[in-house]
């Protein structure tokens, strides 16, 4: 995780659907999974902007077959579920989260651990992106960068699925909002069998998540403490920058090429 995207590896099963909502230590918790199972973990935000453009490319797809309507169009969504996410430990943040219900069939041995923290700290963590995020001009910025360019038709597809469903009343604005954590938890509690569902905060450290999951306690290594905010938005920031110099150099070589014309014209 990071900047850099995990690669899969073959001999690692897939354990842990993680569920938690985006800006509850998503990222420090895969890093937990990778310590004790000793295999990649799926973060979506690395995996979707720092793998190839094929891969946010396919979770669009995804989206856009939720709900499942019929059997073919389940089957055509759990088998690229499945290609997506074999060769990690389990999976945090989305579009994992988002996905649930499909993700507990793929994989019946898994479990699914919905990082938490306070619903009112977790709303001012996101509030200034949902407030004053302008998304026409972002996907502007970063039209002509790969992988970024989809980020707005990601997120409207995501928001057309089941995703959307389960966190958007009709008529609603299809952002997230203050009563969009205690949605996400009902959700969970609704699909999920009682058996197979956890909740953790990484404040609580190593022993109560490696009893969910009848693990040893890493001796002698401090909880992962990482920040779910900083890993993302410098994901972010460097395709804005990319973004924004790819623009100029187009206008500059514009600029050029009208000199060259009316040059030529003998208008200048």
């Amino acid at each position: 995780m990071g900047h850099a995207a995990s690669k899969p590896d073959p001999n690692a099963k897939f354990r842990v659907i993680g569920a938690g909502l985006s800006r509850t230590a998503t990222t420090s918790f895969g890093t937990a999974l990778t310590e004790l199972f000793d295999g990649p973990c799926y973060h979506g935000g690395t995996q979707l902007l720092c793998s190839d453009e094929s891969v946010i490319k396919r979770w669009i797809d995804v989206f856009r077959k939720t709900p499942i309507q019929n059997e073919e169009d389940k089957k055509q969504v759990h088998a690229e579920i499945k290609s997506l996410m074999d060769g990690y430990v389990g999976c945090t943040d989305l579009p994992g989260n988002a996905v649930v219900e499909e993700l507990l069939e793929i994989y019946p041995d898994a479990v699914v651990i919905c990082t938490v923290r306070d619903p009112e700290k977790w709303w001012q963590s996101i509030r200034p992106i949902v407030e004053n995020a302008n998304f026409t001009v972002l996907s502007w910025i970063l039209a002509p960068v790969p992988r970024f360019r989809f980020f707005r038709t990601y997120h409207d597809a995501l928001d057309e699925g089941n995703f959307g469903q389960a966190h958007f009343k009709e008529g609603e604005k299809k952002m997230p909002s203050r009563v969009t954590y205690e949605r996400h938890i009902e959700y969970l509690k609704r699909v999920v069998p009682k058996d197979r569902l956890f909740f953790f905060d990484v404040r609580d450290g190593w022993e109560p998540l490696c009893q969910i999951l009848g693990v040893p306690v890493p001796k002698d290594k401090p909880f992962p403490r990482l920040n779910d905010a900083a890993a993302v938005e410098g994901i972010m920031k460097s395709g804005i920058k990319q973004g924004m110099a790819t623009w100029a150099g187009i206008g500059i070589t514009a600029a050029a090429g009208l000199y060259t014309g009316l040059r030529m014209t003998k208008i200048l």
